[in-house]
Parts: structure tokens; sequence; C-alpha cells
């Protein structure tokens, strides 16, 4: 019996969101942008998915660009905004982004952009004032992610996105990791671009979406056929937007209280019982299904090992720099030590895993781990 806790690297495809593309993978299989009926059936599947989508990000319609996961919105985000208006070309990331993100704005540091990478605190958290020093009127973009992937911490995003706008600065957030729990709402967070991508939601990988508000300006990076306004270039895949739509759609925010419930049981757990464990991340606001440590004195990767040969399934962090052999940048910018980064477990999981299972979890963790300490 495997127990499941990597599900801030994906998650299983929800049988409600299969239902809902099978239509568009089968029957009403046309390509939106014929001219007949079988084209124009499709057309209407994907206004109405896209209208679903906008819906459910308090959005229209015509901001929402259909990419195929994260990656390619925040590459999109972060480099079609800079160079629609590159302003004094003065880009501003966290420290603990994505690598989407961190490697877009590396990329348009060699175009000749200054970027400059915002200190987090030891909870992984950028603070407002240290935002603000690093502010300019001229400055290109601000991008700073909702959570992070790696360590659970939920950034204060609307005081953020409030600094920037005081200096008219367009600010983005790579809301991936966030969407599952929360009804996002793009007015609220007084954001200017945000990215959500499917699989985190429970949709086959290949989708995602960008949210940009109306009036700012964005250069596309895929041309071709000028489909989605010329943002975007390429077929849409609708059965892809229709399974987006739903994924959205079924998020229950009120399940999130319940789980980080959970939880916080299974982080006294591990604390308690695995010695020099150490929670990383901020200890409450962090997303309800991510309780992260670090575990000084052992491999981290040789845990994991342990850990899934006895059933239980985790990670060392982001699964987009699997194959890396680099302490996590999350960990090394919140200062800790190469040596700690690298003993780094996380466990991530949705509403529908159980305290048994948890407390399962957390007693094979210190059986695997005691021995070595």
């Amino acid at each position: 019996m495997v127990t499941y806790l990597d599900e801030a690297a994906t998650s299983a495809v929800r049988r409600e969101v299969l239902e809902a593309m099978w239509p568009w993978l089968t029957r009403d299989f046309g390509n939106p942008a014929s001219h007949h009926e079988v084209g124009a059936t499709a057309r209407r599947g994907l206004d109405d998915a896209r209208a679903r989508i906008a819906r459910a990000l308090g959005a229209r319609p015509g901001e929402i660009v259909l990419t195929s996961g994260g990656t390619e919105a925040d590459n999109l985000a972060v480099k079609g905004i800079a160079l629609a208006d590159p302003r004094d070309r003065h880009v501003l990331v966290s420290a603990v982004e994505h690598p989407a993100v961190l490697e877009s704005a590396a990329w348009l540091g060699r175009l000749g952009f200054e970027v400059e990478e915002l200190p987090v605190d030891a909870d992984g958290t950028v603070q407002p004032e240290v935002l603000a020093a690093a502010l300019r009127p001229g400055t290109t973009l601000v991008s700073v992610q909702l959570a992070n992937n790696e360590v659970g911490t939920v950034q204060p995003v609307a005081e953020l996105a409030a600094l920037c706008a005081e200096h008219r600065v367009p600010f983005h957030t790579d809301a991936v990791q966030a969407a599952p729990w929360a009804r996002l709402d793009v007015t609220a967070l007084g954001v200017q671009a945000l990215t959500v991508s499917g699989h985190k939601l429970g949709t086959p990988k290949g989708v995602g979406a960008l949210w940009v508000q109306r009036r700012l300006r964005l250069e596309p990076l895929v041309h071709g056929g000028g489909q989605q306004r010329g943002l975007r270039s390429g077929t849409e895949d609708v059965a892809a937007a229709v399974g987006l739509a739903r994924a959205l759609e079924l998020v229950d925010p009120d399940a999130a209280a319940a789980t980080a419930t959970r939880r916080d049981a299974f982080v006294d757990r591990v604390l308690a019982s695995v010695p020099g464990a150490r929670l990383t991340g901020h200890p409450t606001r962090r997303l309800p299904g991510h309780a992260s440590f670090v575990l000084p004195g052992t491999s981290g990767e040789s845990v994991l090992v342990d850990l899934d040969a006895r059933g239980v399934v985790c990670s060392s962090g982001s699964a987009c720099a699997a194959g890396s052999s680099e302490p996590s940048h999350v960990l090394t910018a919140m200062g800790l030590d190469a040596d700690t980064a690298q003993t780094a477990v996380r466990f991530t999981f949705g509403p529908g895993t159980t305290d048994a299972e948890l407390a399962a979890a957390a007693d094979t963790l210190a059986e695997v781990v005691v021995p070595r300490s």
C-alpha cells in the first residue's frame, strides 16, 4: 500500500475533470479555428471554458491566455511584460521563486536588464519593507509567488502588490501551488498577472493559464497563426481548456482548514519523534497540505529512498529541479547552510489524505531516521 505525499509535484487526474474533457477528445474534436460546424462547435466549447476559467479567477475571458502549463505561463509573464514595456529595465523577483521565473529573469539579464533578487527572511517571506526599499519608479516588473512549492510559505502578495501600485509597477504572481486551496481573486490580490497550472489541480499534465490585466501590454513568445489575440499562437487544446475550467471550479476552500489541522498534527508528530527535525517555512502562514523539514545529520536522498521502499512517497523539494545535486536555492536563501539544505524532505497532500495515513508516515520517517542519528 502506497501513501502518496507528493501533491506539490503533481496530483492525480480527477474523474470529474476527465468526464468533462471526454466529449472534446472524441465526438467534438474539431479545430476551433476551422470555418465549419465541427470547428464552430469546438470554438463554442473553447469560449465557454475560457469564460469559466476567467470567472474562477475573478477576471474577464479576454484576459486569459491558455498555455502548456505553469512554466510557459511564467515565461510569458516575466519575459512578455518586460519586453513589451521595458521602462528602466529593472526587474525584481524573490530569491525563492520557481525556476521558471528565476530563469526567465536571468534570460532578461542577458539582454541587458538589471535583475535583482529580493531576499527573504528565515521563514521564506518577502517582507514588504524589503520590496519597498528595492522598488524604483521605473521598475519594469515585480514577480513574487503566492505560495512556495518547496516550503509552503504563503507570501503577503496583496500587500506587496499594493506597494507596486504606488509606482504603477506591474506585479506578477505564480499561484500554481496556491490554486488548489483557495478561490483566487485577481482584484483582491491587486496583481496584474497570475499563473495557474492544471496538473496541480487534477487535470492531465500539459495545460495552464496566464491571466494578464487587459490594459497591460504583453509581448508574445510563440509566433504563428495568431491565436489567442496573437499572444500565444498555436491550435488551442479545447479538451485541456475544459479540464482546467472544471478543475478550478472543483476547488473547495472549505477543505483548507481541516487539511491544515491534519498538517499541524503531522508536523507535531514528526518533531516529537524525529530527533533534530526542523520545520522549514512559516509555521502558520503556509499551504494547508504542506509540511517540509530538514533532518540534520542525514542524507535527504537516502531518507527518501528508504521511505519509498516502505510505501511513503514524498520528495526533497521541487520536482522541477529533479536530477540537480545542488542544495535547494529556496533553503539557502532562507539562511540554511548547504549541508543542512541537502537533508530536506517535503510531504505534500490533499484533502483526501487521512489522519491515519499521516500518522503512519510520521512513524515511518522516525523508523528511517532514528537509526541514522
